[in-house]
């Protein structure tokens, strides 16, 4: 489309094997939206859901209905849809071959999950990696239960359509992103209904006239990053709490 720039870097940013571009690319195979989204386990709102997220980053209409035909009608890829695919199969070829190097590099101490998790960039400062210990509907939405290292539980609220999307399973590992300005840090705190609640050793206090910012080592050894009220008495070394909604956990997952 003339005088729009096609975000593809945006539209595949977040994973090459990203469910949505698999939705996509169903849809171009046969020309319709309800079997596309059979075709991949989802319902019919998750695939709606998928490519109006890929059209909102990619900047320009990926679909186009098409009038007619024996089956009344449906959809088919823009010239700029084609594109897209062709780009996921460009990146998804080069990521293969650098990861399968490195993968046979004996010498690297680096776990390739670590690695090919560089290229997400978010204005969350906390990214915990943990697995999925359950997946429980708790209406309206999904509740997520994900395990950390130390085998604390941080539980995520979210939709049954992310569910699908993402094709989270027990047992998978992922990654659990939440922003620093959403977790309240105090030495003790009475948790509500709907609210997580960890426990670390207060590493560093940055006060200012309005609170601070704390941040807390947990038992194993990954790092939050939260705030905390005036009067906090907090001190480095100290035993903290950490405290967030669930609906404020994000999961993110690595191909």
């Amino acid at each position: 489309m003339k005088g729009k720039p096609v975000l593809f870097a945006q539209a595949l940013a977040s994973e090459v094997a990203d469910k949505r571009i698999d939705i996509l690319r169903r849809i171009g195979e046969v020309g319709s939206i309800s079997e596309a989204a059979r075709g991949a386990r989802v319902s019919y709102k998750a695939a709606w859901q998928a490519v109006e997220t890929l059209t909102n980053l990619a900047g320009v209409p990926l679909l186009e209905k098409v009038v007619g035909g024996s089956g009344g009608g449906g959809a088919q890829l823009t010239k700029a849809g084609q594109r897209l695919l062709h780009a996921s199969d460009l990146l998804n070829a080069a990521r293969a071959g650098v990861l399968a190097r490195l993968a046979s590099d004996s010498d690297a101490d680096t776990p390739i999950s670590a690695i090919a998790s560089l290229g997400l960039r978010t204005s969350m400062r906390n990214h915990l990696p943990c697995t999925i210990k359950s997946i429980r509907r708790s209406p309206p939405s999904i509740r997520v239960e994900l395990e950390l290292a130390d085998e604390q539980s941080i539980f995520s609220r979210i939709t049954r359509e992310s569910v699908d999307l993402l094709d989270l399973q027990p047992a998978q590992n992922v990654l659990a992103l939440f922003k620093a300005t959403a977790v309240h840090v105090a030495r003790t705190i009475d948790v509500h209904e709907g609210s997580n609640l960890l426990h670390g050793i207060v590493a560093r206090v940055a006060s200012t006239s309005t609170g601070a910012e704390v941040g807390i080592t947990l038992p194993s050894g990954l790092q939050l990053v939260g705030f905390a009220a005036v009067k906090h008495g907090l001190k480095r070394g100290n035993p903290a709490m950490a405290a967030l909604d669930e609906s404020a956990v994000v999961i993110a997952v690595n191909g």
